[in-house]
């Protein structure tokens, strides 16, 4: 199916503006999406007429935020294909989803001298959690080196698994690069030695097609707001053998089952793992961004998504002094760059001046970014509602920032 895009942007009203006195072409998808109008009227809708607490109150408002509050998670459900609701805990977000695992998978599993492998793809949020659970308890966090494409060196990867890895916290497309990493493979292989597999999927769940059965993982961690959804929302996806058999996160609220001074019993999953009061109106609001994505069909977005990167890196490559960040094969919609002896917050911001709204810097990416000994990049992501006309108006203004350079 061919999309009708300016229909798409019709329905995204954060695009109809001028920035210094020029159209918005926002470029910054990666970071967040925008948010269609659906989302944003079922924000409006539910504290406008549903406002109310969940899971308790014994009044009609009460009873119509659960249900709706609870179809999401049955949307979530069916959008990662679980095998059931349970399994899907709603979180502040990937980072919290990482978190939470490390701090309760890894305080019940992890000992000395275990060890954890991630790869040097990794954002900030899945390295740090597994640095700190690993200081705590005297485990070994090991390293996949990438290639000069940014692509995992998969012999290396085979070289690090061992009879003492426990767990395998693996992104699924890089935020940085855009390199898809071969996860149904390394999730095969970690498995094989017996340990579990986390796959970080906050960059590939709105362009790639998840089965968490299919895929086998035993954890999968996603935001909203990449999803045309509200910020500050997340998912964890776990097995439930896995969920039952670790211990709460944080304590109060609808985690708990009774409570006495002299012991806690605690709730069943999902709310085992949903402390205090949960983001309501944004759990409710992001079932309306799944159903856009469905409407729309994934392998449609991708299409479009597809054609705006290989389209803009011809473009771009033709444009003397622009270097590109990540050549993988197999990539999502990001484009990182550089122009030849200019720094990168310097091109953002003649870039915004054209309207332009790209992200710069090392994106969270540290260690990714002294793998190639660079301060960051500039970094141009797309979504379904870009167009090949920013494309070329990107083209123009990168071609004419290169040409005060080369002066």
């Amino acid at each position: 199916m061919t999309l009708d895009i300016q229909n798409i942007r019709g329905q995204f009203p954060v695009l109809d503006q001028e920035v210094n006195g020029k159209p918005l072409i926002y470029l910054d998808n990666a970071a967040t999406t925008q948010k269609p109008k659906v989302v944003l009227e079922a924000l409006s809708s539910y504290y406008t007429h549903d406002n109310s607490n969940i899971h308790r109150g014994a009044h009609t408002l009460a009873d119509r935020a659960t249900r709706t509050y609870e179809k999401t998670r049955a949307a979530v459900r069916a959008f990662l294909n679980a095998k059931e609701e349970e399994e899907i805990i709603f979180t502040k977000g990937t980072t919290e989803g990482i978190n939470l695992v490390a701090s309760t998978f890894g305080r019940k599993f992890i000992k000395e001298g275990d060890e954890i492998i991630i790869s040097n793809l990794e954002h900030h949020s899945n390295i740090v959690p597994w640095q700190m659970l690993c200081e705590e308890k005297g485990a070994i966090l090991k390293i996949i080196p990438i290639n000069d494409k940014g692509e995992i060196l998969m012999d290396e990867f085979y070289k690090l698994l061992t009879e003492k890895t426990k767990l395998v916290s693996i992104v699924h497309a890089s935020n940085a690069l855009g390199t898809i990493n071969p996860i149904e493979e390394i999730i095969s292989k970690a498995h094989q030695v017996g340990a579990k597999v986390l796959i970080d999927g906050a960059q590939s769940s709105a362009h790639l097609d998840i089965d968490v059965q299919t895929l086998d993982c035993d954890f999968f961690v996603m935001s909203a707001h990449k999803i045309y959804g509200p910020t500050g929302l997340g998912v964890l996806y776990g097995k439930r053998e896995m969920l039952e058999a670790m211990p709460p996160y944080q304590g109060g609220g609808e985690m708990i089952k009774e409570v006495t001074f002299e012991k806690t019993t605690y709730n069943e999953i999902p709310f085992k793992f949903e402390a205090g009061t949960p983001n309501i109106a944004d759990v409710i609001a992001f079932q309306k961004a799944i159903e856009f994505v469905n409407e729309l069909g994934k392998a449609n977005i991708r299409a479009h998504e597809e054609s705006l990167l290989a389209y803009a890196a011809e473009k771009l490559a033709s444009i003397k002094g622009f270097i590109p960040v990540g050549t993988a094969t197999k990539k999502v919609s990001v484009l990182s760059f550089l122009i030849n002896g200019m720094h990168p917050f310097d091109v953002g911001m003649m870039l915004d001046a054209s309207g332009i709204a790209v992200r710069t810097g090392h994106h969270c990416t540290q260690p990714l970014m002294n793998r190639f000994n660079l301060e960051g990049t500039v970094r141009a992501s797309f979504s379904v509602y870009n167009t090949k006309e920013e494309v070329d108006r990107l083209v123009e203004s990168v071609s004419k920032i290169a040409k005060l350079k080369n002066k």
